[in-house]
């Protein structure tokens, strides 16, 4: 089975203790109690004791990424490694998840059958890099995800201000994509460093964007200056659609700038001038293409690439779990299995805007599954009984109860698989 293979160099570490009930009392027993979930038959014997016979269950498994430690693919393994120490009849089924952000590429080439691709490109920075991307030859369909190429985890904690950073290397690698064989292109928007608004980008793809004297503007900084825009002579890149891991607008309290600027090293200073460029772009792409894409659902996803990909690249955006879940065929996964599991590094307000695992429960939710939410930390706050714990069976964090958070984040894959332990064994009680 799947799960001995992946826990099979884990078990040393792991111990754990295997509930067995006699045959001489089996025959014995009496009378025999079924619980709500009928998995588990209650056997009441000899002086009043109590037996469990473990009925096997289907268990999904659909963790995203442990943001900066863990990859989708080997969360999956640690929660399945652990789940099965603790309910070996269990059958695990691992489907490891991206809404758009980083592992997206690897998750959907998986679930497409696609091979991957390399191509000396750059990151956001304007340094050279390795950047994969994957392809299905013989359809012409590839997957890229946009972190290849800006991705924040690509470059020193702190080295380079947003100011300074764009998206030219997604431009570039949609050019590539062309030129190897590729008529149509799915591209994961999420995990970038950048806040240009997809200009890097489409500065990449020919498009020219001038001040009022007819300056060609080549930093994204400068676009509050901007007056005109000038389309490429010819597309020379595949039809493309985005997948994004949010639905925020490009501008405003709720747009790229405010919501993930932080977290790329925009400060509450920067805020007005990334704005005023950011709605400049907006306003004369808008009066050019007769439509303003920065209202629109995802624009503000990656910085505003998802805003860029729509205006300067022709792009369609979806809902990045959307996309996934269709690739996979997720939801008849879900109606198949009796518990899902799903997990990443931090389950927080977040995780309600779109974010894979709180979409997960919601589709747990109408299908009337039992879904179980693993993290790092877990922020919303079920002590409180707030509306949206309704959605989890139940919420467990490695953080504090199990490591502290810098212990946690040193190896996440160990203490994961603990936590994926600790929530089996209740499962079997409280189902």
């Amino acid at each position: 089975r799947t799960a001995d293979r992946i826990c099979a160099s884990r078990r040393a570490r792991l111990r754990s203790s295997r509930r067995t009930v006699s045959c001489r009392r089996l025959f014995l027993v009496y009378p025999f109690y079924f619980l709500k979930t009928h998995k588990q038959i209650a056997i009441n014997g000899l002086f009043g004791k109590l037996f469990l016979l473990q009925v096997p269950r289907q268990v999904l498994i659909v963790p995203d990424k442990f943001k900066g430690s863990l990859p989708a693919r080997e969360a999956a393994e640690a929660i399945a490694c652990g789940w099965a120490a603790a309910c070996p009849g269990d059958t695990l089924s691992l489907l490891p998840m991206s809404d758009g952000g980083d592992g997206f590429g690897a998750v959907m080439a998986s679930a497409l059958s696609l091979e991957e691709q390399v191509f000396k490109g750059i990151n956001a920075a304007g340094q050279s890099r390795q950047a994969a991307w994957w392809l299905d030859a013989e359809s012409g369909q590839a997957v890229v995800e946009s972190a290849q190429s800006s991705g924040l985890a690509l470059l020193p904690r702190g080295r380079f201000h947003p100011f300074d950073l764009d998206t030219r290397g997604v431009g570039t690698l949609l050019l590539a994509v062309g030129q190897g064989g590729a008529t149509q292109c799915l591209v994961g928007i999420g995990g970038s460093a950048t806040n240009d608004g997809g200009f890097g980008m489409a500065r990449s793809l020919g498009w020219m964007f001038r001040d009022l004297r007819g300056k060609a503007i080549d930093r994204w900084c400068e676009l509050d200056c901007l007056v005109s825009i000038q389309a490429p002579t010819k597309q020379t890149w595949p039809r493309v659609r985005g997948a994004s891991d949010v639905q925020n607008p490009l501008l405003g309290i709720d747009g790229a700038t405010r919501v993930f600027g932080p977290q790329k090293g925009i400060r509450p200073g920067d805020f007005a001038k990334a704005d005023a460029c950011l709605g400049r772009l907006a306003r004369v792409a808008a009066e050019m293409l007769g439509t303003d894409f920065s209202v629109t659902p995802g624009a503000g996803a990656a910085g505003g690439l998802g805003f860029g990909m729509m205006a300067f690249a022709g792009a369609a955006i979806e809902p990045g779990f959307d996309v996934f879940a269709n690739a996979t065929n997720l939801e008849t996964k879900i109606g198949e299995a009796d518990f899902v599991v799903t997990a990443e590094g931090a389950i927080d307000e977040q995780t309600l805007m779109g974010k894979g695992t709180g979409q997960v429960a919601k589709l747990c939710q109408r299908l009337g599954k039992p879904c179980i939410g693993l993290a790092g930390q877990l922020t919303l706050g079920k002590a409180q009984g707030n509306p949206e714990d309704v959605l989890f069976y139940r919420l467990a964090a490695i953080v504090p109860d199990l490591a502290g958070e810098r212990e946690a984040m040193a190896d996440a894959a160990t203490h994961l698989e603990r936590l994926a332990n600790q929530e089996a064994r209740l499962s079997t009680f409280n189902t």
